[in-house]
């Protein structure tokens, strides 16, 4: 194999196909696992020049993240990639005890030996920005600093309250900090010996600026790195300057499928606005139960899932099976006052959304929700992603290729909370169109 560009580990499989995607579109082969793989999987992806690996911290505890994080930090290490990539939601949100960035980064500086770990979070191309420190986000159309941003502020698990990216960090870790801001990057921007190192990104022009001084000059003090998708699409226009990536490639359009399935464990109103333009556009929905699905009686549950998500399909039409319809359906209160119920719902979406490709015979499909995608394709029996193609109109959830096992083949879409407008199931099954 040849020495990769870059490799890393994504916090949910949403986040880890938006990486993906960055690559990919822009001419870095890339493979996204779903584990560890063996060295034959490895080696059916000897071509890529980035690799992945989709994980859950970003659901998870930093008890879980010294034991499973670390391992997966240890064998990203083995694979000798010129950068290590640590990749967060775009939006920051995290906390002490849930998803906790700091301590990842804690965790990855002593097994990469990093002496300063970089920061980039702003991604102009998925509407993120960070000025002076500050994280913006889009939302309809409206930019928003995070802190009042109509979703993230409001967030049922990890909401945030502070704009400021570096102090919320520092809830986390105590690690030291320390800011390069647009200015300084339209300038000759000098890199602070520090723990942490943020860059700002908030246009072409500073994001040109961020990748060139991670690529030329912090990647000689530190192999790792953390942030955004804003990281990989920062490096590209680096890359492309050193010669090591070309041009984007041309993807075939994926075309129109008859019917497709979705399952969706989302409370976002960005998702609930999907789910009704889709069901006044040929989707039947059908409204699951997530205590029964998570409770100890799940199996009886979920096979009452699949048995209505097949009559629908049978008859031609594509199904759409969701937990909540918006935060006002959330009962994440009562799934919190059982552990791993949260973790136990999302396979069970992913057993259902199995169950529907075998028997419905589905070549095209749909998961919704960055924790559930994270739980719910462990089910599925998928080794490994490519990107079948990228949704320039929804840039971050595009369509992938599942590898392995039953499903191999299969076209599958994860879509986070935030991501998407609201044709966008009906987008994913016309193909893009």
């Amino acid at each position: 194999m040849k020495r990769p560009l870059i490799s890393y580990y994504g916090d949910d499989f949403t986040g880890s196909t938006d990486v993906m995607e960055a690559l990919a579109s822009n001419g870095v082969e890339t493979v996204l696992f779903l584990e560890v793989p063996d060295r034959d999987l490895l080696l059916r992806f000897a071509s890529a020049r980035a690799l992945g690996l989709a994980g859950t911290s970003r659901s998870e505890t930093p008890d879980w993240m010294d034991m499973h994080l670390r391992k997966a930090f240890e064998w990203l290490r083995t694979l000798d990639a010129e950068l290590c990539h640590y990749k967060v939601c775009s939006t920051f949100d995290s906390s002490p005890h849930v998803g906790n960035i700091g301590r990842a980064v804690e965790i990855g500086r002593s097994v990469f030996g990093a002496e300063t770990v970089p920061l980039i979070v702003g991604a102009p191309q998925i509407r993120r920005y960070t000025a002076f420190g500050e994280l913006f986000a889009a939302y309809q159309g409206v930019n928003y600093r995070i802190d009042r941003h109509p979703v993230m502020s409001r967030h049922p698990v990890t909401p945030m309250d502070e704009a400021n990216l570096l102090m919320h960090l520092a809830r986390q870790t105590k690690l030291s900090s320390a800011l390069v801001d647009i200015v300084s990057l339209r300038g000759t921007p000098e890199a602070a010996k520090t723990d942490v190192l943020l860059v700002d990104v908030l246009d072409e022009t500073t994001q040109d600026a961020a990748g060139a001084l991670l690529w030329n000059e912090l990647r000689a003090a530190s192999r790792f790195v953390c942030g955004s998708s804003g990281v990989e699409y920062a490096l590209i226009p680096a890359w492309r300057i050193a010669g090591l990536v070309g041009g984007k490639p041309d993807f075939a359009a994926a075309g129109p499928v008859d019917r497709i399935a979705v399952v969706s464990g989302s409370v976002s109103p960005t998702t609930e606005r999907q789910i009704r333009h889709a069901l006044v556009n040929g989707f039947e929905g059908i409204t699951l139960d997530p205590l029964a699905l998570s409770g100890d009686n799940r199996g009886s549950a979920i096979a009452m899932a699949v048995e209505a998500g097949l009559q629908v399909l049978d008859g031609g039409r594509s199904v759409i099976l969701y937990t909540a319809l918006g935060p006002s359906a959330d009962r994440g209160g009562e799934l919190d006052s059982s552990i791993g119920a949260r973790h136990r719902l999302g396979q069970a979406l992913g057993h259902i959304q199995s169950e529907l490709v075998s028997c419905a015979g589905l070549s095209r499909v749909v998961v919704a929700g960055g924790d559930t995608s994270s739980h719910a394709l462990g089910e599925m029996g998928i080794s490994a992603l490519t990107l079948k193609m990228p949704l320039p109109q929804t840039p971050g959830s595009p369509l992938c290729i599942a590898h392995g096992g039953p499903v191999e083949g299969l076209e599958i879409a994860l879509k986070g909370g935030q991501v998407g407008g609201d044709d966008y199931f009906s987008m994913i099954r016309s193909g893009g169109a």
